[in-house]
């Protein structure tokens, strides 16, 4: 290393300041590369560049430089959650013009919990009430960005098209068959905003349903469903890349019928969401899932209204949930979610000693955005015309206050993995 840079080595771990200075992170892991980095940042604190710890730094350093040690801790981008159902008290699907003032705060609550942006879902309810729901979030969405606030990349639809038998905490009486013309009835106007349909898919054993979806360019993810593997390699030949919450709200799998989740498995470029509370999946189980192919799958929350709010009894649509330590049930004691934050997934695969820091980090940040295509960036999805060559870094360019802070220590003889925005 330069020994003008490593004498102005700093104690400091912030990035913040009085005036713009120069700022150099030393000893930085990223989920994305291998070995320690140093990274450059500008004055107005954008990433320049980043450099092998072992590289010889041949800039010569700027007289404002400030050195900080990241001591081996990781940079990352911020989580995507593609399923959370809604936050501080707030269910999605109840949004009308009356609370839609509500929607600013829950992005800055959602933001300082470690989420980028997030696909607001809406769950099975009456069909009216669902497309109220979708006017207040395009109105939202056709507003400028704010900063430092979680973005909405559009809305997924978990229901209406749902097998009764797993319909889990979905209402029975708002379901509606698979058909073209119940689709076309629940998206109405609104299909540029919807991005993630969640359905079953044996309810359309022809698959044109999950066709017309794609060719819309919304995602297809198969869930709350009885289907068999080969019903649900018809829904995969005709477009559909997505699986809702591994392991809830379908058949188990099973050696003489592995049905929709083993047959995602085994099917290069389907994704599979999960949930990482240790009440939707035991450890044990999450870790043979991780065993069949990290590499396919991605973290979700399913967080619902109540996230943010301390444990109690909540209104949910015309019933009440229970929430007890992050754990939300019906009455009759059936799991409709959670209330525990994505970033929280990760923090548990690691304390469970299922995945590396790493794994666990790009399970909740790098691996939504592959799912949706955003692995160019939140603002350009990747499609099968994308250049071949058109390559992005996920920090270069980018303000460093955009991303995250992942400490590893140690509570209670467990590994404890933390964060922070930066």
């Amino acid at each position: 290393m330069n020994p003008v840079v490593q004498a102005r080595r700093s104690e400091s771990d912030t990035l913040t300041g009085a005036s713009p200075q120069t700022h150099l992170l030393l000893n930085v892991r990223l989920p994305e590369y291998n070995g320690l980095k140093r990274i450059w940042v500008s004055p107005s604190g954008h990433i320049q560049a980043i450099e092998a710890m072992d590289q010889s730094c041949d800039r010569i350093p700027p007289d404002d430089l400030k050195v900080v040690d990241f001591q081996k801790d990781w940079l990352s981008q911020g989580g995507i959650d593609l399923q959370i159902n809604g936050a501080q008290g707030l269910a999605f699907p109840e949004l009308t013009e009356d609370n839609a003032h509500r929607l600013p705060e829950i992005c800055a609550f959602l933001w300082q919990q470690g989420v980028d942006a997030f696909l607001p879902t809406l769950v099975t309810c009456d069909i009216d009430q669902l497309h109220r729901a979708l006017d207040v979030l395009k109105h939202y969405c056709d507003r400028p960005s704010e900063p430092n606030t979680a973005r909405i990349l559009g809305v997924h639809l978990e229901g209406p098209c749902l097998n009764p038998t797993k319909r889990g905490a979905h209402p029975e009486e708002h379901l509606q068959p698979l058909t073209l013309e119940a689709m076309e009835a629940v998206l109405g106007e609104h299909s540029s905003i919807v991005k993630m349909v969640t359905l079953a898919p044996e309810l359309d054993p022809s698959g044109e349903v999950v066709a017309f979806l794609t060719n819309q360019g919304i995602a297809v993810s198969l869930g709350h469903s009885l289907a068999t593997a080969a019903e649900a390699d018809i829904a995969f030949d005709q477009g559909a890349t997505l699986v809702t919450h591994a392991f809830n709200a379908m058949p188990s799998l099973h050696h003489r019928e592995p049905g929709l989740l083993g047959a995602a498995l085994v099917r290069p470029g389907i994704r599979c969401g999960f949930i990482a509370d240790g009440q939707h999946i035991s450890p044990l189980m999450l870790k043979l899932l991780l065993a069949m192919g990290s590499d396919s799958l991605f973290l979700v929350s399913d967080a619902l209204a109540p996230l943010g709010l301390p444990d109690g009894t909540y209104p949910w649509d015309e019933r009440e949930i229970s929430v007890a330590e992050g754990t939300a049930r019906l009455a009759n004691g059936t799991l409709s979610g959670t209330t525990l934050p994505l970033l929280a997934g990760a923090s548990n695969l690691v304390k469970w000693g299922l995945t590396t820091v790493e794994e666990a980090i790009a399970l909740a940040t790098s691996a939504p955005r592959l799912a949706m295509g955003y692995e160019l960036g939140l603002d350009e999805v990747k499609t099968s015309s994308t250049s071949a060559d058109r390559t992005s870094s996920p920090y270069i360019g980018r303000s460093i206050n955009q991303f995250l802070r992942w400490h590893l220590t140690e509570q209670d003889n467990e590994p404890l993995l933390t964060w922070k925005r930066l």
